[in-house]
């Protein structure tokens, strides 16, 4: 299995030193990453929802070490927002944070991280978005639904991720399938211990049907993030049998993969948010895509290979 070993090498700062020197790489990561500033993004932004797509914007980067840099990672949220609100598309892109760019793992990082994505998702709000916030580490996700409880008191459009390969995400799910709630379901791109999370794909696939059952049958809003063609059949599947209408639920996929899907999904009169991430701290997010697909991986190394 490559997922496990790429996972690691997304935590090597030698591993990060030799890929991000090879000279085909930025090529590559264009691919998943468009871009490094708001205003290389915001051409992106115009072409994807001219075409009917949402987004979910995530500016990249997770290795902080200072309040400063998380206070630098939230400023850089708030640039955004405010470019969303001159282009008049708070309706048709949100935000996707991870609370360890915003101190999470800093000494009192729980009320440094709550402080700094409050002050983004209040911005979100005054421009008609909102945020949701990723899931990472199982060692960070009491923090995480912590902080989304009390940011859903006053904003209770404020969406959270869960993983389908942590034995804990069935019960999670359950109690975020409530009126209001908007969830996020993936299969989960972390290396996770064998304590914590299934390790083999089809109990997470079987996992993943079993837990997104339980949001298509509860009151809140699922969010489908997969690329599985099989996953989003069922998806569609159980969302009928639950009697859900087309803009009660929605399908996100990733920038830079299956981009016909996106259009097609659309075209059919389905919801498609588009997972776009920016930024110049790209490593890490980068590696955890290759680790999530095999196909990922061919296409960098053919790309090593031809461009070498």
């Amino acid at each position: 299995m490559l997922g496990p070993v790429i996972l690691a090498a997304s935590r090597s700062d030698r591993m990060r030193r030799l890929i991000s020197a090879a000279p085909v790489t930025k090529q590559v990561v264009d691919r998943f990453i468009p871009g490094e500033t708001v205003d290389d993004i915001v051409p992106i932004i115009k072409d994807l929802t001219g075409k009917g797509l949402e987004l979910t914007m995530d500016v990249v980067g997770e290795d902080i070490t200072t309040p400063e840099q998380s206070h630098a990672a939230r400023d850089a949220y708030l640039a955004l927002i405010d470019r969303l609100a001159v282009l008049d598309l708070g309706e048709q892109v949100e935000m996707s944070v991870k609370l360890s760019m915003f101190g999470q793992a800093l000494e009192g990082g729980h009320e440094l991280a709550l402080a700094n994505v409050r002050q983004v998702v209040v911005a979100a709000a005054a421009i008609g978005t909102t945020v949701t916030l990723d899931a990472e580490y199982h060692t960070t996700l009491d923090s995480m639904f912590a902080i989304h409880e009390e940011l859903r008191k006053d904003f209770p459009q404020t969406g959270c991720v869960i993983q389908a390969y942590l034995f804990r995400t069935e019960a999670d799910a359950r109690r975020l399938a409530a009126a209001g709630s908007r969830v996020r379901l993936v299969k989960g791109a972390y290396k996770e211990p064998a304590e914590v999370a299934y390790q083999n794909k089809h109990e997470i696939d079987k996992a993943y049907v079993r837990i997104l059952k339980i949001l298509m049958e509860g009151e809140g809003y699922p969010m489908i993030g997969s690329h599985d063609p099989r996953l989003i059949s069922i998806a569609q599947e159980l969302a009928h049998r639950a009697g859900r209408k087309p803009d009660e639920y929605e399908f996100q996929m990733l920038y830079g993969i299956r981009g016909d899907e996106h259009l097609r999904l659309a075209a059919e009169g389905h919801r498609m948010r588009v997972y776009t991430a920016y930024g110049t701290d790209w490593y890490g997010y980068f590696m955890r895509r290759l680790a999530e697909k095999p196909a990922n991986l061919r296409f960098f190394v053919r790309s090593m290979i031809s461009k070498g």
